[in-house]
């Protein structure tokens, strides 16, 4: 029975993890292993409680091992993982269950993951679904042995590019994922928690200082015009507000957060959730602002039905009130941003537009910006 959820006023289909395919494919081995028959369907249970039953493909035995395939559905979310196989290959084995990756599961390199160095990026949640999908299986057939069991992906490597793997240190292939089991679809949890990891391997490594852009815009802008290489830029997408606290929680010194008007100039009225979906305030801001700084009427009903930033510039070009109105939105931009991280966290800010370039910077924005710039000479 499918699953569905709401996201807006659509009703989404859930999917399931690559988690729960590695679950269901090396339960369905097990049982290819000791009987000589696999099952057409395995009933998984995952962690977050949601039965499963999941079609089992290409089950055949290979030089001593059941191998099984389970195919991945991420229901209605995005996810590059979508329709590749997940598959199991299950051997006797002498102490325990032992879990590994294959051909198409990344291996990670660096500190910081919820896996270690050497090991294969099969994290921990979908680690302890695999071995209770297997134990579960090898009862229910009365045998109680060891198993060794090696998980790979379809075109593994290739659907990685297409991820964080590689920044994160993960290489070789995907990660096989899943908290609860379930792909809940359009999911920002899943967004917020790859910021996260990044945070973490990068605190790991030794990192203290942040350059973070909310999305492509940001990074190309630090690239080409700031001169500084994208390995040290986090991409942060709408998550400021999120961003800020982990930032904090890990106990990072300082971050500077670069990025397009359109999203940042949102801060100017304590957004931090940029998403247009949450809040599209721009023409509202720049227009007090404005007020602010003594824009007669007509700019200010101008400012109101512009429809972008750099329209809402002309504007203020006009009336010779662009600088003023920058500072002190960007004056604003701070005292929320300082009242998110209490002090915790030192944060500087630099706004830009991709047809005028830089707008504005806060005071000690420069500071940050150097030791970046500098490692990329």
């Amino acid at each position: 029975m499918e699953q569905y959820t709401v996201r807006g006023q659509k009703a989404l289909r859930r999917g399931f993890t690559t988690g729960s395919c590695a679950a269901a494919a090396a339960a369905a081995a097990v049982r290819l292993l000791l009987t000589g028959q696999a099952p057409a369907a395995v009933c998984l249970q995952t962690p977050g409680g949601a039965l499963l039953s999941l079609d089992v493909e290409d089950a055949h035995m290979e030089a001593g091992a059941a191998v099984c395939a389970v195919r991945k559905d991420a229901g209605d979310d995005p996810d590059v993982t979508n329709g590749i196989r997940i598959f199991a290959s299950v051997r006797r084995g002498t102490d325990g269950i032992q879990i590994d990756g294959g051909a198409g599961v990344g291996r990670v390199t660096r500190p910081g993951l919820a896996c270690a160095p050497g090991q294969a990026a099969i994290n921990p949640a979908p680690r302890e679904q695999i071995e209770r999908a297997v134990r579960r299986a090898a009862a229910e057939c009365g045998d109680t042995g060891g198993f060794s069991v090696v998980i790979s992906a379809e075109r593994g490597e290739e659907t990685a590019k297409q991820t964080f793997n590689e920044r994160l240190g993960i290489v070789g292939g995907i990660s096989i994922l899943g908290t609860t089991g379930i792909v809940e679809p359009m999911s920002e949890r899943a967004l917020v928690d790859t910021i996260h990891i990044e945070l973490d391997s990068r605190f790991a490594a030794g990192e203290r200082d942040l350059l973070a852009c909310p999305g492509a815009y940001g990074r190309t802008f630090v690239r080409q015009t700031l001169g500084v290489d994208l390995a040290h830029a986090v991409t942060i997408s709408n998550f400021i507000g999120e961003t800020l606290d982990y930032a904090v929680f890990k106990g990072f010194a300082s971050l500077l957060l670069i990025g397009h008007a359109g999203k940042l100039i949102k801060l100017a009225a304590g957004v931090m959730q940029t998403h247009s979906a949450y809040a599209d305030a721009r023409q509202e801001i720049l227009a007090a602002h404005a007020a602010l700084c003594g824009a007669p009427q007509q700019t200010v009903q101008a400012l109101m039905e512009a429809v972008s930033v750099d329209a809402c510039l002309d504007c203020l070009d006009e009336v010779g009130l662009t600088r003023a109105v920058l500072e002190s939105a960007g004056e604003k931009i701070m005292r929320h941003i300082g009242a998110r991280v209490h002090g915790a966290l030192r944060v500087e800010t630099v706004l830009f537009t991709n047809t005028r370039g830089e707008l504005w910077r806060s005071p000690e924005a420069g500071a940050l910006l150097a030791p970046f710039q500098e490692k990329t000479i």
